[in-house]
């Protein structure tokens, strides 16, 4: 035999116990083989690393925290209003706040609060119609003009679980032009050139969960 065979044989036999060690190690595969599946029968690959962490159910409502603290009292009372009334949205809310300030301020700056009865409390009610009352036993009108909002703020919301009351407050700062004029129509006050800003502190309050979706103002400041 001559040494090239011996050499061929040593080489083949050094092959073939490199296959069988290699197959030990790695087994055997056959064809294509796909992709490991996750056990809920979706590719591991496309849905991304598994996160060890469990999903909070809820999370934040950005409805509430845009407009207040989480965590804070006021965002506890308006996500309990959010239970006692899943329809209830603090958004939504505010642009009717917007609307009915407009509404009440310009009603009672034209000495006209039965309009706007149904949206006021009854003893704001009184109170508005008292200063209007005086105006007219002095001879006093008021020409105002509503030129629309700077600013409008929630700063504190509560709610009574026993009533299901809601209440909201806000601020507003509203700009507006304003004269005021005696019996003969002469300028006592004010400039219809002038624009003047007006602060106010507005409490809407609502019971829950009703028919009845109208707001009512219950309480002002500045």
């Amino acid at each position: 035999m001559s040494s090239a065979v011996i050499q061929l044989l040593v080489l083949a036999g050094i092959a073939i116990f490199l296959i069988l060690r290699l197959r030990s190690v790695l087994g055997t595969r056959e064809g294509f083989e796909k992709p490991p599946v996750s056990s809920t029968g979706g590719n591991e690959r496309l849905r991304g690393p598994r996160r060890d962490f469990e999903v909070i159910e809820g999370g934040i409502d950005r409805d509430i925290t845009d407009h207040v603290d989480d965590g804070s009292d006021a965002a506890k009372a308006l996500a309990a209003m959010k239970v006692a009334e899943p329809d209830f949205n603090v958004g939504e809310f505010l642009q009717g706040a917007r609307a009915a300030y407009e509404m009440i301020l310009m009603a009672f700056e034209q000495g006209d609060m039965e309009q706007v009865k149904d949206f006021v409390a009854e003893d704001v009610y009184e109170a508005f119609s008292d200063v209007i009352q005086q105006r007219e036993e002095q001879g006093l009108t008021i020409d105002a003009n509503f030129v629309g909002l700077r600013d409008v703020q929630l700063v504190d919301a509560s709610f009574d679980r026993d009533s299901q009351t809601g209440e909201v407050t806000v601020r507003f700062v509203g700009e507006l032009t304003s004269v005021v004029r005696n019996a003969t129509g002469e300028v006592v006050e004010g400039d219809p050139q002038e624009i003047k800003r007006q602060r106010d502190v507005w409490s809407f309050a609502r019971q829950m969960g009703t028919g009845d979706p109208n707001w009512q103002l219950v309480a002002t400041g500045e």
